[in-house]
C-alpha cells in the first residue's frame, strides 16, 4: 500500500512541475551502484522505456550523488534529476514573493554547488609565474564553486534583510495583542482551502503538491469580539530535504512563533497516519533548529466530506489522535462542516490563560468602553444612571490586564 501511495505522490510531483508523467516504476535495488545507482540490466530496461515514451526527463525519487546523476544522463541520453532537484523546480515555479524567490534561489544554489563534479579538467589553466614550479591553475569547477559561494553570500544578506522586516511585522502583531494561528500539514491536505474558508481570502488552492509556497497572512474573526492573524505555510512532504528546511527556516518560523498551530490532516488519505508522522518529524527538526518550544497544536482532520457515513462515525468515535493523544476536530473546508467547532476549539486554546474580571469605570469614559470591546471578551455590561458608573464583566489575559491597568489608572478591577 505504502509503495503505491509513494508512486502516486511521485506522479503528482512530476505533474506539479507541468510535465506529463509517462510512467512510474518502483525498482528494488539490493546493491546500489556507486557510479549509476542502478544495475546494467535495470538501466537497459529504463532506457528502453524512456525511448519508447519519448521522455526528455527522468526523475529518480531518491537522492543521487553528483557522479550518479552525470553518468545516468550520459547513459540515458536525457535530463536526470533526483527528488531534491524535482522539489526545487516546483518551488521555483510556485514562489511569488521576494522572500520566496530568495529562499528558492538560495536552496537551488546550495544544491547545485554539491552537484559540481570534475568534468572540466581539460579546461585547467596554467598558473603564471617567474620561474616557480608551474602546475595546474584554477580549474573550471573551482571557478564555478567560487562564483556560487559569492552568489550565496549575497542572497543570504538579502534574506537577512527580509527576515528583519518579517520580525518587525511579527512584533507589530504581538504589540496589537493579535493571536497568531499557523497552518501546517502534509502537502495537499487542504490548508489553503481552509485558509480561504476562514479568512474569505483568495489564496491559490488546488489538488496538487505545493500549491502554496509563500506564507500568506490574513486577519480572521473567531467571533464578534475576537480576531486573529491566520498564517498559511508551505506544505510538508516525506523526505523533505534538510537543505530546504534550512532555506525556508524564516518562513517556517511563522509556525513556531505562532500562538497555536493547526496541523491539518487529509482524513480521506489512506496514508494519513504516515503523513502525520512526517509532519511531526519536520516540526521537531524545526523546533531544534530555531531553538524555540513549539506552541500548542490542534489536530484538524479535513476532507471528511469524502468519507462515507460509516467511515466518519468510526473516525470520530476514536476521539483523540492516536499518534499524539491530542484533541482533534473533524471538518470539511469545502462544505464548511465543523468550522464553528474549530473556531471554538481555537479560542479555548488561545484564551486558556485568561481570567474573568469585573471592571468599574465612569459611564462617560467612552475610551475605556471602546478599549474593552476591542481587546477583551465582554460578557456583560451595565450602566447605572444614578451613580454614573458602568460595570462590565470581561475576560482578560495577563497582557491585556497589564495594558488596562497602565492605560486607565482610574478603573476598578476585581476578579469575577
Amino acid at each position: 500500500m505504502r509503495q503505491t501511495l509513494r508512486e502516486e505522490e511521485t506522479r503528482g510531483l512530476v505533474e506539479a512541475l507541468g510535465s506529463e508523467c509517462a510512467f512510474v516504476k518502483t525498482v528494488h535495488i539490493r546493491n546500489p551502484s556507486p557510479s549509476h545507482l542502478f544495475s546494467s540490466g535495470i538501466l537497459d530496461n529504463i532506457r528502453q522505456e524512456l525511448e519508447q515514451s519519448r521522455c526528455e526527463l527522468f526523475v529518480v525519487d531518491g537522492n543521487l550523488t553528483p557522479i550518479q546523476q552525470r553518468n545516468l544522463e550520459r547513459y540515458l541520453s536525457c535530463k536526470v534529476i533526483d527528488r531534491t532537484g524535482l522539489i526545487l523546480e516546483i518551488f521555483g515555479l510556485r514562489a511569488r514573493t521576494k522572500a520566496g524567490r530568495l529562499q528558492v534561489e538560495t536552496a537551488r544554489l546550495a544544491y547545485e554547488r554539491s552537484r559540481l563534479v570534475r568534468t572540466w579538467t581539460h579546461l585547467e589553466r596554467q598558473r603564471g609565474g617567474r620561474g616557480f614550479i608551474a602546475g595546474p591553475g584554477e580549474t573550471q569547477i573551482e571557478s564555478d564553486r567560487r562564483m556560487i559561494d559569492g552568489a550565496l553570500l549575497r542572497l543570504k544578506k538579502q534574506l537577512s534583510e527580509v527576515e528583519r522586516t518579517r520580525n518587525v511585522q511579527r512584533s507589530d502583531r504581538k504589540s496589537r495583542d493579535l493571536p497568531v494561528i499557523a497552518l501546517v500539514g502534509y502537502t495537499n491536505a487542504g490548508k489553503s482551502t481552509l485558509f480561504n474558508a476562514l479568512s474569505s481570502a483568495n489564496v491559490f488552492a488546488k489538488d496538487m503538491p505545493f500549491a502554496t509556497l509563500d506564507p500568506t497572512i490574513r486577519a480572521i474573526e473567531l467571533d464578534s469580539n475576537h480576531k486573529a492573524a491566520f498564517v498559511d505555510t508551505v506544505g510538508f512532504i516525506t523526505d523533505l530535504p534538510t537543505s530546504l528546511i534550512e532555506s525556508f527556516k524564516g518562513t517556517l518560523e511563522e509556525a513556531v512563533e505562532a500562538d497555536i498551530i493547526l496541523h491539518v490532516h487529509d482524513a480521506s488519505s489512506p496514508d494519513v497516519y504516515q503523513q502525520s508522522e512526517d509532519v511531526i518529524e519536520i516540526l521537531d527538526s524545526l523546533e531544534k533548529m530555531v531553538g524555540t518550544t513549539l506552541p500548542p497544536i490542534l489536530d484538524v482532520w479535513n476532507k471528511i466530506d469524502r468519507l462515507d457515513e460509516a467511515e466518519r462515525e468510526s473516525l470520530e468515535a476514536r476521539g483523540e489522535d492516536p499518534l499524539t493523544g491530542r484533541e482533534r476536530v473533524f471538518i470539511s473546508a469545502t462544505t464548511g462542516k465543523g468550522l464553528e467547532e474549530l473556531k471554538s476549539s481555537i479560542k479555548t486554546i488561545i484564551y486558556r490563560h485568561t481570567q474573568s474580571y469585573v471592571i468599574r469605570f465612569d459611564t462617560n469614559s467612552g475610551k475605556v468602553r471602546s478599549w474593552l470591546y476591542r481587546n477583551t471578551e465582554v460578557f456583560d455590561i451595565e450602566d447605572d444612571a444614578d451613580s454614573m458608573q458602568t460595570t462590565a464583566t470581561v475576560r482578560l489575559d495577563a497582557r491585556a490586564f497589564g495594558q488596562l491597568n497602565s492605560r486607565f489608572s482610574d478603573v476598578v478591577i476585581s476578579k469575577a
